[in-house]
């Protein structure tokens, strides 16, 4: 089976986590018998996996090329393939393939606020042209899966998949010393990862690291993501440490140090990091629910209760 993946979302200045979702795609489906086919308009960006075809299909390019797709339904794409799979709501224009669509979530319409008008519009048209078009909707959590089923998605045609982690390869510990010592962390320290914007809610973490620090003034918060877009308060403050974007050996070295991962996103329909966290045997805390009225809440946990999870309900 040959599978069209677009991989618009790699071409973009912060490909965030469904640009890792696409590269892990083309990365592991060979190893079912599928054969994926990456395309989207522009040139073949770093990080592809070599073996995986890379279709450009030129001008016009981005955002342009996107709203034509929602907006009129063309051009077409026209890959020779079993199945054309949107990894993401930038939904190609497709005639005669099955066409598989991940939603991940749908916080541009339960907490809109947080991302731009031109997002909202721009998520709306690919919601609707996935519920019109899509053969099969992949969701990452029975969470949103019933997000979909509100929105008037036929049950029949949403497949939950959650999203899996790579299990922890064994490591030295004098490797992990010297990796966080080497971006300048020190224990003990609070972590958070993942693209630093308004709906991610850092400020939160960083109001509840400030309450800690009044009974351990050495804890610090370090921000591991890349910027994306909006205001976020707070990463200024002393006791906070931004990364930005760093290597897996380097997230990996900060999960396993950590002494809590901490997530305060005002709404997730997964929750990534949050499983790498835990794999590793990383006290995790996060929000409770996916509202805009969920609070992060935050629990000084000792080394040796390093199993002890809160629980994630956006995941569950």
């Amino acid at each position: 089976m040959r599978v069209a993946i677009h991989a618009g979302q790699l071409l973009q200045p912060v490909p965030g986590g469904i640009g890792r979702y696409e590269i892990e795609l083309m990365r592991r489906l060979p190893d079912f018998g599928v054969e994926p086919i990456a395309f989207a308009a522009g040139a073949r960006p770093p990080g592809v996996v070599p073996r995986v075809p890379w279709i450009d299909l030129g001008l016009p390019h981005g955002s342009v090329r996107y709203e034509l797709w929602h907006r009129t339904q063309r051009p077409l794409v026209r890959i020779t393939a079993d199945v054309v799979h949107a990894p993401s709501l930038a939904i190609p224009a497709v005639r005669d393939q099955p066409l598989v669509v991940t939603a991940h979530d749908i916080a541009f319409l339960r907490v809109p606020h947080v991302t731009t008008r031109r997002g909202v519009r721009f998520h709306r048209r690919g919601l609707a042209l996935a519920r019109r078009h899509a053969t099969l909707v992949v969701v990452p959590s029975v969470f949103t899966r019933r997000e979909l089923e509100r929105e008037g998605f036929a049950p029949d045609r949403l497949e939950v998949v959650p999203f899996g982690v790579d299990p922890p390869r064994p490591r030295d510990d004098a490797d992990v010393d010297r990796v966080v010592a080497g971006v300048g962390v020190r224990a003990p320290y609070v972590l958070t990862v993942g693209t630093v914007e308004p709906r991610k809610d850092v400020t939160t973490i960083v109001r509840a690291v400030a309450q800690l620090r009044r009974t351990d003034p050495d804890l610090t918060l370090v921000v591991a993501g890349p910027r994306g877009w909006g205001e976020v308060r707070g990463l200024d403050l002393p006791f906070v440490k931004v990364l930005g974007t760093q290597p897996w050996n380097v997230l990996d070295a900060l999960y396993r140090r950590a002494e809590v991962f901490c997530s305060a996103s005002l709404y997730e329909g997964f929750g990534l990091p949050a499983v790498e966290a835990m794999v590793r045997g990383t006290p995790t805390v996060a929000t409770t629910g996916a509202s805009q009225k969920s609070r992060a809440r935050i629990a000084a946990t000792k080394r040796s209760e390093r199993h002890s999870i809160l629980p994630i309900s956006s995941t569950r």
